[in-house]
């Protein structure tokens, strides 16, 4: 089953995540989180996206983002130390 299209537009909010798989870990020590946080950064200033809260947990994150133009689906594909993040719009 194909998933459902994402909305996007200027000014949206969306609330990022990614798990481990069987909860594995996906950060191995503060190293990682740091190196996460800093390219997190770069994809912020690279697109416009303004970031408003994060949470590193072992085995998943959470962001709390704004679009200031349509182009999530560009800050998705970034470069990130961790790859496939699920995406909900608030």
């Amino acid at each position: 089953m194909a998933r459902a299209w994402r909305i996007e537009y200027d000014g949206a909010l969306y609330h990022v995540l990614s798990r481990g798989n069987e909860q594995q870990d996906v950060f191995r020590d503060d190293q990682d989180r740091t190196r996460f946080l800093e390219s997190t950064g770069q994809m912020s200033e690279h697109f416009d996206i303004n970031i408003f809260a994060y949470v590193l947990m072992g085995n998943h994150y959470h962001l709390l983002l704004k679009t200031n133009r349509s182009n999530l689906s560009k800050g998705n594909g970034w470069d990130w130390p961790i790859p496939g993040a699920l995406i909900y719009a608030i």
